[in-house]
């Protein structure tokens, strides 16, 4: 889908949408559980593939440990993660601990992203794996012990382990042997499981799991409340920074994503270090664009895992609106502008490409042809609608 984005000016009110990140993990602890997941909204391509992952293994004696000789004896099911990167490498150490034969596949750039250490601690703990690269097929009973890994590579790693690895007999450790990026949404996780009843013990070096644990919603949690998310919310902030008047509610001040610090990275639009907030590289990186002077997006190499070549992508697309953008191999060098000249820019297949380019197209000095605009149904399917509302002009 191509849409031509015109100049202006954003302004209203619009509430934040639900939290994609609490949305997995809800999901599964639910699953977990036994419950039923039909409370939980379905709001992106991402959520309606864990959902459907989920759904696919059904009936659920999930919330009990594994049986002890052969795991549960479910078919081989074959389950596509479509482009979700949440999904799978939550859901793959999840099946290992509840002994499940299970190929998993995917579709865009999911099937490049990396999977090795995780498949390979799995590999060491009981599973039999086919493949570091999807489609892998899974089979065997995960066991407990230590599982070290690298904290500088995904988050979702360890939020993986930490689903499963309750549900072993016996006790296991998470050690992380380089400092942990991306930790709030490890926080996330731990605050969903403690809604579940999981106890789980960090430790200096990582986390300390006991194993036969059930996952039950207490009485005093029985509400299944989804904070609004501030990784999205964050386009509409950009927007302010530049120049709109939006009103966003919903959003918690206090909350743990990681994704909240938008609001001290826009003050301070110098320099940002990427390792802790990988999602709001692309919207940074237009505000640095758009805010004359020198701004740089260090420690940034998990960019080019994600969805697109993120540092590519936005170099590529600032270049081609006019901007002055240098790419080195771990992050960005911004010469910002007051305003760029606008014209061509693609998504890459990306969701927060597209939406940081509708960002940028509102300070050009003439329209943007957005290539593959479609992207934002991954994460935000009504992003256009909500744009338009916000006065967006979109031809």
């Amino acid at each position: 889908m191509t849409l031509t984005l015109k100049p202006g000016r954003l302004s209203g009110e619009i509430a934040a949408m639900p939290s994609k990140y609490e949305l997995h993990r809800l999901m599964i602890a639910a699953h977990l559980a036994g419950m039923g997941l039909e409370s939980l909204p379905v709001i992106s391509d991402d959520i309606e593939a864990t959902r459907e992952c989920l759904a696919a293994s059904h009936p659920p004696p999930f919330g009990l440990p594994p049986l002890a000789e052969g795991g549960l004896t479910d078919p081989c099911l074959r389950l596509n993660c479509r482009e979700s990167g949440s999904t799978l490498r939550f859901l793959l150490p999840v099946f290992a601990a509840l002994g499940k034969s299970v190929t998993f596949t995917g579709t865009g750039r999911l099937p490049a992203r990396p999977m090795q250490p995780l498949v390979d601690l799995l590999r060491a703990h009981g599973c039999s794996i086919d493949s570091e690269r999807l489609p892998i097929a899974i089979s065997g009973q995960l066991r407990p012990g230590i599982f070290a890994l690298p904290g500088d590579i995904t988050s979702q790693y360890v939020t993986g382990l930490l689903f499963a690895l309750p549900l072993l007999i016996g006790e296991s450790e998470i050690i992380l042997t380089s400092p942990l990026e991306s930790a709030g949404y490890v926080q996330m996780t731990l605050r969903t499981l403690r809604k579940f009843g999981i106890v789980i013990h960090e430790t200096e070096q990582g986390f300390a799991v006991p194993g036969g644990q059930k996952y039950q919603l207490s009485t005093v949690n029985c509400q299944l409340s989804i904070e609004a998310d501030w990784s999205s919310a964050a386009f509409w902030l950009a927007a302010n920074a530049l120049g709109s008047d939006i009103r966003i509610t919903g959003l918690d001040g206090a909350s743990e994503q990681s994704d909240r610090a938008i609001t001290s990275l826009l003050e301070h639009r110098g320099v940002m270090d990427a390792s802790q907030y990988t999602d709001l590289a692309p919207i940074m990186a237009v505000v640095m664009a758009l805010t004359p002077g020198e701004g740089r997006i260090a420690n940034a190499a998990r960019l080019r895992l994600k969805e697109s070549d993120r540092l590519h992508a936005i170099a590529e697309n600032l270049n081609a609106l006019g901007g002055d953008v240098t790419e080195l191999p771990d992050g960005l060098v911004i010469q910002g502008k007051p305003t760029l000249q606008g014209g061509g820019a693609d998504s890459f297949g990306d969701h927060r490409i597209a939406m940081a380019m509708a960002v940028a197209a509102l300070r050009c000095e003439n329209p943007i042809t957005l290539h593959g605009a479609q992207a934002v149904q991954k994460s935000y399917p009504a992003f256009w609608e909500d744009y338009q509302r916000l006065g967006g002009k979109i031809a």
